[in-house]
């Protein structure tokens, strides 16, 4: 795994491969930038950084705009970042000061000067620096005047779209499309929370659920149905239906809820942490004329996600 090391902590050497980016779901586009500076810094016996930022630039950059659903929190993109062979995921605090930084200043100053360059690897479209100036063109001068190197990863696509964690962040949220954002991503879309009390309605018609309460409140939480899900807890992995939503059936009063029964666990798991990763979309969340209605949909739903993945 890539240890998060700050800014204040990092030691220049000029075998440094790096890129720069948010790095948001580390989705397949990312990865073909991390695989290129992986193996650059390996042919030159050197280090792979990966340069992120937190909190995301968009909470700072536009604070009126609601922030931004993650889809990784911190730990999880060192992780799949190590996982990738990245030596140290650098972290730089994002604040309102740091945004107004030149991008000039940035690669000079915080990058070149902190952490030393021999190639710098950015995509081809990215951006940063005050007012995004921070383009190719712009990089390729100032890598000619310090005197590294630039790598211009193309474009990446699946199904005729580029891979972006907007695009990702989109199929979750507004469709519900988990299995698409599984193949941006090259892996299933995950939450992490602890076991927290809840009404216990589910024991009282043979569902028990798992009343989820998500570590990072800024996570993105896919649209309210139902879902096959996997769950893993304590090392262990069960088949798992997941519903979130209001429940109208009940209430048409309740606030959001992720509830998830594991199918085939029978044991306490209050206090625990659960890992989910989302298989499919089951169905749309919806009322049901009675409790009656509601548990035989449910036995229908959990025939489903009792299938083999």
């Amino acid at each position: 795994m890539a240890k998060p090391v700050y800014l204040a902590d990092i030691r220049p050497d000029p075998l440094t491969v790096l890129t720069v980016g948010t790095f948001d779901g580390v989705h397949e586009g990312h990865k073909v930038l991390i695989r290129k500076v992986v193996d650059k810094a390996r042919s030159i016996g050197g280090r792979a950084l990966a340069v992120t930022f937190d909190p995301h630039p968009r909470e700072i950059i536009q604070p009126g705009s609601g922030g931004i659903r993650l889809l990784t929190d911190v730990h999880e993109r060192a992780e799949l970042l190590g996982a990738l062979g990245i030596d140290d995921m650098v972290i730089i605090p994002f604040t309102r000061d740091f945004s107004l930084v030149e991008f000039d200043v940035f690669v000079r100053d915080y990058l070149y000067a902190r952490m030393g360059i021999h190639t710098f690897v950015t995509g081809y479209d990215h951006h940063f620096g005050r007012d995004r100036k921070g383009g190719a063109e712009a990089l390729q001068t100032l890598a000619d005047t310090l005197g590294f190197r630039l790598e211009i990863v193309d474009r990446q696509e699946i199904e005729a779209t580029t891979i972006s964690s907007t695009a990702v962040r989109k199929a979750l949220e507004e469709q519900g499309d988990v299995e698409t954002a599984g193949r941006f991503l090259g892996r299933p879309y995950r939450l992490s929370g602890l076991v927290v009390h809840g009404d216990k309605r589910g024991r009282t018609i043979g569902f028990p659920t798992a009343n989820l309460r998500i570590e990072d409140t800024r996570k993105a939480i896919p649209l309210n149905g139902v879902y096959k899900v996997r769950v893993d807890a304590d090392g262990k992995s069960w088949p798992g239906m997941m519903n979130i939503g209001t429940r109208p059936t009940f209430s048409e009063a309740m606030g959001r809820t992720l509830e998830t029964h594991l199918i085939g666990f029978d044991g306490d798991l209050y206090g625990r942490r659960l890992t989910l990763h989302f298989l499919r979309r089951v169905r749309e969340e919806r009322t049901f004329s009675g409790v009656e209605a509601l548990r035989a949909q449910l036995e229908e739903d959990r025939k489903v996600c009792s299938l083999p993945d």
